[in-house]
């Protein structure tokens, strides 16, 4: 009888033999890449991180910039309310010296109304040098952002819903509110009804 033949443990397969199974398709080695196409994928990541980096300090300087302003420019809120008081007082004084007093021959009582004149125009000229701007709105329409409705005015000469009456001014300062102006606002006047036009017309 034939003896059976011995495998030799050192024999490899043959090239027709599929391979093992077992080894998922990505667990096998995958190619190096080559040098030039990872040297150009390194540079596009850093060309990236430098242009989002240089995007972010240029926005941080833009915000830093305009927060530096807004101080520069709002800093002095309290203390341009406490100067409007004073305006307030010398226009309210102004306001009182009636059109007899004005037109009066005493050289010493017109030099005083110039003087106080003067003084104002001069204060309001300082505030609008650092950005404070008075502002009247008489006949605009009402706007409950820079204005304050203090009353309704019945009343034919203006459109409703728009500013009658200004009673005290209002600042700006830069695009900020300092103080809203005071203000009645106009309303339509009352109808009058069919027994009111008669009985006008028998008193006529």
């Amino acid at each position: 009888m034939d003896e059976p033949e011995m495998s030799d443990p050192n024999s490899r397969p043959s090239a027709a033999e599929p391979e093992d199974p077992g080894i998922a398709p990505e667990q096998q080695q995958a190619e190096p890449l080559d040098p030039v196409t990872e040297a150009q994928r390194q540079s596009a990541e850093f060309k990236d991180k430098l242009l989002r980096t240089l995007a972010e300090m240029e926005n941080l300087r833009k915000r830093t910039e305009r927060e530096v302003a807004d101080t520069r420019q709002y800093a002095i809120a309290g203390f341009a309310r406490d100067v409007l008081a004073v305006a307030d007082n010398m226009h309210r004084a102004l306001e009182a010296i009636g059109p007899e007093l004005r037109e009066s021959g005493d050289a010493k009582v017109r030099s005083l109304i110039e003087g106080v004149e003067l003084t104002e125009r001069e204060l309001l000229k300082i505030l609008e040098r650092n950005g404070v701007r008075k502002f009247s709105p008489q006949g605009e329409k009402f706007d409950p952002n820079v204005h304050q409705a203090m009353f309704e005015l019945p009343t034919a000469e203006h459109a409703p819903g728009t500013v009658a009456q200004v009673i005290q001014a209002g600042y700006m300062l830069g695009e900020r509110v300092l103080r809203p102006a005071l203000v009645a606002v106009a309303k339509a006047p009352p109808k009058q009804s069919a027994n009111d036009n008669t009985q006008s017309e028998e008193r006529c």
